[in-house]
């Protein structure tokens, strides 16, 4: 699988409007509203580079010190199982539609390495073009782009800045942590 990184360039830059006051945090409604103006924007959507077999991004500048990313994913690819540790965010696809897998339990933030889920905590959305959602910290989900034609394209940002990730591999009820990530492991 290739990835390709291109210049953020193309990203939209943030205003005094697009922001919280700099003593502020940006809530997930703001992350959520910047995700949907970005995935509205045709002329950045259009100038994302897709790529046939790996998805492809473009860092852009969120409001108020947050990390934001434009996303193309082509047929068949996905994120796996993992968070976004103490980061908040929201994503909204752009093109296509995505699908998200999560978890409606609460899981334990550090100390465990393998948890046996309780029934009923899998939820399955569908987010076609404009449709996106926020979450809070620790929330555990896979994104997948399960068409077998078209490539989806999202906006996704994060507050603070992804301090790391954490996978997840799944099996039947079966959650076991396999990796932790770091900024460091990403570039």
């Amino acid at each position: 699988m290739s990835v390709s990184r291109t210049a953020p360039s193309a990203a939209p830059t943030s205003t005094a409007s697009d922001s919280p006051s700099a003593a502020s945090a940006p809530t997930q409604a703001e992350l959520l509203d910047f995700a949907r103006r970005a995935a509205a924007d045709a002329d950045l959507i259009a100038a994302l580079p897709l790529d046939p077999e790996g998805r492809t991004w473009v860092r852009l500048d969120g409001p108020g010190g947050s990390e934001a990313w434009l996303i193309g994913w082509p047929p068949g690819t996905g994120t796996g199982w993992h968070d976004h540790a103490d980061s908040v965010g929201a994503f909204v696809t752009a093109s296509g539609e995505l699908t998200e897998n999560s978890l409606t339990a609460r899981l334990p933030t550090d100390g465990w390495k393998t948890l046996e889920l309780a029934e009923d905590v899998d939820r399955v959305r569908q987010l076609t073009a404009g449709k996106g959602r926020a979450f809070g910290r620790h929330h555990v989900h896979e994104v997948l782009n399960v068409s077998t034609e078209q490539h989806a394209i999202s906006v996704h940002a994060y507050y603070p800045p992804l301090p790391r990730i954490r996978r997840y591999s799944r099996t039947g009820p079966v959650l076991r942590l396999e990796q932790v990530e770091r900024p460091e492991d990403w570039q």
